[in-house]
């Protein structure tokens, strides 16, 4: 990411953290901050969201449990607050999660300008729309970035960071460096795209499933069995670009492309960056720890077992 705005964003090391909008999403950010031992505040206008909140961390505190997360006394902890500005004023750290309304975003990044710290960092859960896109009524928008999870972020790790035209570069070692500190791991883009990658690339797939299904090849659950027997597996273990490096080879990469019609220069540059990337330590190493990795997936997910009964 170039051209960033040079504004520092201090992040304290026990931020105090708002959650604006508690729905699914929310709710999930406020159990995964509470069980890295921060305190938040939620702002929410549903009249129910403290019964709904409350009952919805003992929903996911097994899951905090089994991930390692001594997730037990949150008494003292969560905090309602219905007025924006009160929940926000003395906020190191605000993760918005509400639904994706382009003006309704608009308005809320309008008024945090207003209420919360200079020095506050935002960071919007949205999947949708650009930071560039949903800060177009601030002033002054370097101090905000998209942080979007792939559903639920108290579960799945990544958060892909989205900057946009003015967020500056602290604002995302910033953000990067609060996100690891949740155990989660941000993934930075170089460039705001609409729907950002990982949803993309799911679109892609479920898209293709669609028509496979709707053209009589295959039903909906066999569809299934081959993606979680195949794709899946593997995929988790790598990526798709660093499992077609180790399963072909570095040199072997272009082959497989052979008959997707792709740009020359498309080829070369996976190529490219799959060699810098991926060349750092032997492939036989890398080979292994793939193996390895997908041995203890299927073991998990009982493939193992359904192979050795067919």
């Amino acid at each position: 990411m170039e051209n960033f705005v040079t504004n520092p964003v201090p992040i304290a090391d026990r931020p105090r953290v708002a959650i604006v909008g508690a729905g699914v999403v929310g709710l999930s950010w406020t159990g995964l901050f509470l069980a890295n031992g921060l305190s938040v505040t939620i702002c929410d206008p549903r009249p129910d969201v403290k019964i709904w909140v409350l009952s919805g961390l003992e929903g996911i505190r097994r899951t905090l449990h089994e991930l390692g997360y001594p997730f037990e006394k949150i008494k003292g902890r969560v905090f309602f607050e219905e007025k924006l500005h009160n929940a926000v004023a003395a906020a190191d750290v605000i993760q918005e999660s509400i639904p994706e309304v382009l003006e309704a975003k608009q308005m809320l990044y309008e008024k945090l300008e207003r209420f919360c710290q200079r020095s506050s960092l935002i960071l919007s859960s949205s999947g949708s729309f650009s930071a560039s896109l949903i800060t177009k009524k601030m002033k002054c928008a370097d101090n905000v970035i998209v942080g979007h999870p792939f559903d639920w972020p108290h579960l799945l790790p990544l958060v892909e960071l989205a900057p946009g035209a003015r967020t500056s570069r602290s604002t995302v070692e910033g953000a990067i460096s609060f996100y690891r500190k949740m155990g989660r791991q941000p993934v930075l883009v170089d460039r705001e795209v609409e729907g950002l990658v990982a949803n993309r690339l799911y679109r892609a797939l479920v898209l293709e499933g669609i028509h496979l299904v709707q053209s009589g090849v295959i039903s909906v659950d066999r569809l299934d069995q081959i993606v979680s027997a195949s794709l899946g597996p593997c995929w988790a273990a790598a990526g798709p670009f660093k499992a077609l490096a180790l399963s072909l080879g570095l040199n072997n990469i272009e082959n497989c492309f052979d008959n997707l019609r792709l740009d020359g220069d498309a080829v070369t540059k996976v190529r490219h960056q799959s060699v810098s990337y991926y060349s750092y330590v032997p492939m036989e190493d890398l080979q292994k720890e793939w193996i390895d990795r997908q041995i203890a997936i299927l073991k998990m997910s009982d493939h193992s077992q359904a192979f050795r009964s067919l």
